[in-house]
C-alpha cells in the first residue's frame, strides 16, 4: 500500500508522517517546511500476528506495511505552479490512496495560511488543486485522441467522447472518482492516473484538547468527507507523535488515560485497508512469522505471488488454516490433528485471517 498525505501548509502532515514512520521530515510553524516529499515505511499494527509467532515460537516476526508518501503542503494556485509549484502534484500520480489531513486545531504558535481555520474551505482548497490538475490532463489527452479519431478509428472515437465527458465532469468541480463512465475503461484510466480517481480518506487532525469531542471542525470534515463517499479518521497528530516515542508496551495504558482504545495509526490503517479492499493472510512457522495484504477476492495462486512469483508459477495446494482454528488449538499440527486444516485449490479466494501453507513444484 501506498499511500500519499496531502492538505494545506501547517495542517499537521509532517508531524503525523513522522509518527507513524519513525522518520525526522522537519517540522515547523510556517509554511514550506517541508519542500519535498519524503517516503517512509510503518509497520501496520497486527494482534493476531503477534499471536500466532507466539504459538509458532517464530525466530523472526515480519508485519504488513504502509508506504506513506509526505507530500508538501498544496497552496491555492499549485496546479498552475503557485507556491512550490505542481512537481507534487505529480509525485502523486504513484500512489494507491490519498489520505487527506485536514486542520481541525486552532493554535496561535501554529497560524493557519488563511488566517482562520476553516476545515470545509481548506478542503475545497486541496480538492480543487487536485481537480485542475487532473483537468490539464485530461484536456491534453482528449485533444489527442480528438486529432488522432480523425483517421476513423472507432476506439478512439469513443475515447474522445470519454474524455470529453470526463473533461466537463473535472471542469464542473467534480473528482474523477465519481465520474462512472471511467470504471468501463480500466485501461483509459490507467494511462490518466488522475489524482482524483483514487479513493481517499479524510485525517481531521485535532488537538489534544479535543480528543473525544465531537467539534464543529470535525462535524465540517464529515460532511465534506460524505460528499466525496469517503471515510473520516479523527486523529491528534501530536498525540500521535507523543505515543511513538514510548515503549511498545507502555502505549496502551498512555492511550487508555487519554480516553483512547486504538492509536490514530491503528484507526488509519483499519481505514485504509478498508479503502483499498484488502485483507490480510498469515504464514506461520518457527523461523518466521508475517501478514502478507492482499486484494479481496484473490485467488490463492495470486496470494502466493505476495509470498515469492515462483510460488505463483508452480502452484499446487494451499493447507488453510483460519486464525480462529489456529489460535483454539494453539499450533498447526494440533490444528491438522482435529482435522480443521482445509485443502484448497487454484480457485480458492483466500479470506481475512486465512493461514496458509503454500505447496508448489520447483
Amino acid at each position: 500500500m501506498r499511500i500519499g498525505l496531502v492538505g494545506l501548509p501547517n495542517a499537521g502532515r509532517s508531524t503525523l508522517f513522522n509518527a507513524v514512520t519513525g522518520l525526522s521530515v522537519p517540522v515547523a510553524p510556517f509554511p514550506y517546511t517541508t519542500i519535498e516529499s519524503a517516503t517512509g515505511i510503518a509497520s501496520v499494527p497486527d494482534q493476531r500476528l503477534e499471536s500466532l509467532a507466539r504459538l509458532a515460537e517464530s525466530k523472526k516476526v515480519v508485519p504488513a506495511s504502509i508506504e506513506l508518501v509526505d507530500i508538501a503542503g498544496l497552496a491555492p494556485g499549485a496546479s498552475a505552479g503557485e507556491g512550490l509549484g505542481n512537481s507534487f502534484l505529480t509525485a502523486l500520480r504513484e500512489i494507491d490512496a490519498l489520505c487527506h489531513v485536514v486542520r481541525c486545531f486552532d493554535r496561535e504558535d501554529v497560524p493557519h495560511v488563511h488566517g482562520v481555520v476553516d476545515p470545509a474551505a481548506d478542503i475545497d482548497a486541496v480538492n480543487t488543486e487536485l481537480i485542475l490538475k487532473d483537468f490539464e490532463t485530461v484536456e491534453r489527452r482528449a485533444e489527442r485522441a480528438t486529432r488522432a479519431a480523425r483517421g476513423g478509428d472507432s476506439g478512439l472515437r469513443a475515447d474522445a467522447t470519454v474524455l470529453a465527458d470526463l473533461a466537463a465532469h473535472l471542469g464542473g468541480g467534480a473528482a474523477a472518482r465519481s465520474f462512472a463512465p471511467l470504471a468501463d475503461r480500466p485501461e483509459l484510466a490507467t494511462e490518466l492516473a488522475l489524482l482524483t480517481a483514487k479513493p481517499v480518506v479524510y485525517a481531521a487532525n485535532i488537538g489534544e484538547d479535543d480528543l473525544g469531542r465531537d467539534t464543529d471542525a470535525i462535524a465540517a470534515v464529515r460532511a465534506a468527507a460524505e460528499r466525496d463517499g469517503a471515510e473520516v479518521v479523527v486523529v491528534s497528530a501530536d498525540v500521535e507523535a507523543q505515543v511513538a516515542q514510548l515503549d511498545t508496551a507502555d502505549r496502551p495504558e498512555f492511550l487508555a488515560s487519554l480516553g483512547l482504545e486504538h492509536s490514530g495509526l491503528d484507526r488509519l490503517v483499519a481505514a485504509a485497508y478498508r479503502l483499498l479492499d484488502l485483507v490480510t493472510f498469515y504464514t506461520a512457522g518457527p523461523k518466521e512469522s508475517r501478514a502478507w495484504p492482499v486484494r479481496t477476492g484473490s485467488r490463492a495462486p495470486r496470494a502466493a505471488r505476495e509470498i515469492h512469483s515462483d510460488l505463483e508459477r508452480g502452484f499446487i495446494r494451499a493447507e488453510v488454516i483460519a486464525y480462529d482454528d489456529w489460535l483454539r488449538h494453539g499450533s498447526e499440527q494440533a490444528a491438522k490433528d482435529a482435522g480443521v486444516m482445509r485443502v484448497e485449490g487454484k480457485e480458492y479466494v483466500v479470506r481475512d485471517g486465512d493461514v496458509l501453507h503454500i505447496r508448489f513444484n520447483v
